[in-house]
């Protein structure tokens, strides 16, 4: 927690912005929408400012869970351009979840986005990479027992399935199942809600989208790239891939 103690300045910048967001539940709404419209320094701000928060309000679990979930998006967003920052967001994401795990080694929510930030960790730490994804992979099969139609855990195991698969193999086709699921389940589950995560949904949406225009079918593209634009009107990611659908 070294890296948030001497940014005040930030912090009481964003007093107000974090006080009226935790009280109307729209927290989870501004981690996304900085992820979602690739604002580094924005959700670097938020960062700073949830990680001074959890250090004097320590057993607030949902506030620390917010926290990881914030960092994890930042890791995202670094690891292109800075790996180390996103060392840094993923290793810190990691931890943040520890606590919640041993009070409540059943926590769905917690091991999904835990098994994500190993994963994220993994594609910047190589030479730990086999046990990093290890770990990852026993978070996402826990999650998964419990919980196994759980539309991040869904979300999660369809994308590494994608990333290990090769295209036209059993495995491609049971990971563009499992997508395919996740959006359904997506679609059937609430964006945004005071007592659980609902982050996920344009995601879901926009991958959909991806691997339908892999396998020729522009018109499905299209409409679920839609669908994460009208989840996220700012998802800069997906508006990207629409114009390439629309321009090829």
């Amino acid at each position: 927690m070294v890296r948030y103690a001497t940014l005040l300045m930030p912090v009481f910048c964003l007093a107000w912005t974090l006080a009226a967001a935790q009280e109307g539940g729209d927290l989870q709404a501004q981690i996304l929408y900085a992820f979602h419209s690739e604002d580094t320094g924005r959700l670097t701000t938020l960062v700073q400012a949830l990680g001074t928060q959890v250090q004097t309000r320590s057993t607030d679990n949902a506030l620390r869970y917010h926290l990881a979930h914030a960092d994890y998006r930042l890791g995202l967003l670094e690891v292109a351009l800075h790996p180390r920052a996103a060392d840094a967001a993923f290793s810190a994401c990691i931890d943040l979840l520890k606590p919640l795990l041993a009070l409540d080694p059943a926590s769905v929510e917690a091991l999904v986005l835990q098994s994500a930030c190993y994963s994220g960790l993994a594609g910047v730490k190589r030479f730990q990479a086999v046990l990093l994804r290890t770990r990852a992979s026993e978070r996402l099969a826990a999650a998964l027992e419990l919980a196994p139609r759980n539309p991040r855990a869904v979300l999660i195991a369809a994308r590494e399935e994608l990333a290990r698969g090769n295209p036209g193999s059993a495995g491609d086709a049971h990971a563009f199942a499992r997508l395919q699921l996740a959006a359904q389940l997506f679609e059937g589950s609430s964006a945004t809600n005071l007592e659980l995560p609902g982050w996920g949904h344009a995601e879901a949406y926009l991958e959909l989208g991806r691997q339908l225009e892999l396998r020729g079918d522009v018109v499905g593209a299209r409409s679920w790239i839609e669908k994460a634009l009208i989840a996220s009107p700012d998802y800069r990611a997906a508006k990207r891939q629409m114009a390439d659908l629309m321009h090829p």
